[in-house]
């Protein structure tokens, strides 16, 4: 891998913004967008686009987005010994958050806080009453008192997000980072950008991410109704299920992922071959992947009159952690696909992919 694509993934992986709260990654992808494209567009809610424009003014209208936002807490009261309750921003399983370091971030200062947890020694028999709740999970900044806490300017509101470093692990092949749920359409787009600067494009090509993906898929309709997309593709990380056997859905390094059905998607036919073709012809690994829960795609295509819409990307181990586990080589060839297809869809192919019989 290339030193400026793995500084770009570390960069964006080790960023901290929940929905609703993603400026801190807008910030930064604003910076490293402008060069590459003609304009830049925000939206009301924060989504952030930029568009390469065709010369040819009737040409399709190609978008890519990404989304933002990761998993995290927001404070929603302050207890008298000082600890702070949170609800969920995303989803989470509890299993995965105590005894895990965090950021909380006030309106202007940032302060560690750990997700508490009970000792061993303080467990008895009869002490856990089944699954533990989000709710139970209290977080430690090591205040003293509520007055303390307040000392500090935290307050209702604020929100809490995992603070992690990312590695590469020991055979080169994978890495663990947080937020590649979807930091990795980020690093994706901005890649895909400068490979292409140089190249024409049979298409208005926009690329971008949408804010609060995690939460209802909000931020994508603000989107597509202002940028009037042909076709949409959602770029995000599915869950890999691949652990003990071959056959689960989502498979570490066999390539990058095409979800031709989940709960809010049917894939639309003639987009599913031309992306199938694509891929065999550029010698592209895809796999296939039927998912049980949504990403932007879901939200596209309902809009403005019906756009086809579908999710590309790669299957991760253990999303919605502090700790994801992801392969380089499905990564690498996402990344391929994505710039293939940008280069492939010219009036006469998306014409068919949306009116063909």
């Amino acid at each position: 891998m290339e030193e400026r694509i793995w500084n770009r993934i570390v960069k964006y992986t080790e960023l901290q913004g929940t929905s609703g709260q993603e400026h801190f990654v807008r910030q930064a992808f604003r910076q490293d967008l402008s060069p590459l494209v003609d304009e830049v567009v925000q939206n009301g809610l924060g989504g952030l686009y930029g568009i390469r424009y065709s010369q040819d003014a009737t040409a399709p209208r190609i978008m890519f987005g990404a989304h933002m936002d990761e998993v995290g807490f927001v404070v929603t009261q302050i207890t008298s010994r000082g600890m702070l309750v949170v609800a969920p921003v995303g989803g989470w399983n509890p299993y995965t958050v105590s005894a895990e370091r965090f950021t909380l971030f006030t309106r202007d200062n940032a302060y560690p806080v750990v997700s508490s947890s009970v000792a061993p020694h303080l467990l008895r028999q009869g002490n856990v009453n089944g699954t533990p709740q989000i709710q139970d999970i209290l977080f430690d900044g090591g205040f003293t008192s509520a007055d303390e806490v307040a000392a500090y300017d935290i307050h209702p509101g604020d929100f809490i997000v995992p603070d992690v470093t990312t590695k590469m692990l020991a055979n080169g092949k994978r890495v663990v980072s947080k937020s590649w749920d979807n930091r990795f359409g980020l690093v994706t787009i901005l890649n895909a950008l400068e490979n292409l600067k140089n190249k024409t494009l049979p298409n208005t090509l926009i690329m971008g991410a949408n804010t609060q993906e995690e939460v209802g898929l909000r931020g994508v309709g603000p989107a597509v109704n202002q940028l009037k997309p042909d076709i949409f593709f959602a770029l995000d990380s599915s869950t890999a299920d691949d652990t003990r056997s071959a056959e689960g859905q989502g498979q570490m390094d066999q390539g990058a992922l095409l979800r031709v059905f989940d709960p809010g998607v049917i894939m639309p036919l003639r987009l599913k071959e031309f992306v199938l073709d694509t891929a065999h012809d550029a010698g592209i690994p895809l796999q296939y992947f039927v998912a049980k829960g949504g990403t932007d795609a879901h939200g596209a295509q309902s809009q403005n009159q019906g756009i086809p819409s579908v999710a590309l990307g790669v299957a991760s181990r253990y999303i919605h952690t502090h700790q994801t586990v992801w392969s380089v080589a499905d990564f690498e060839a996402a990344q391929a696909l994505v710039e293939t297809l940008a280069q492939k869809l010219d009036a006469t192919t998306v014409n068919d992919i949306i009116y063909g019989d």
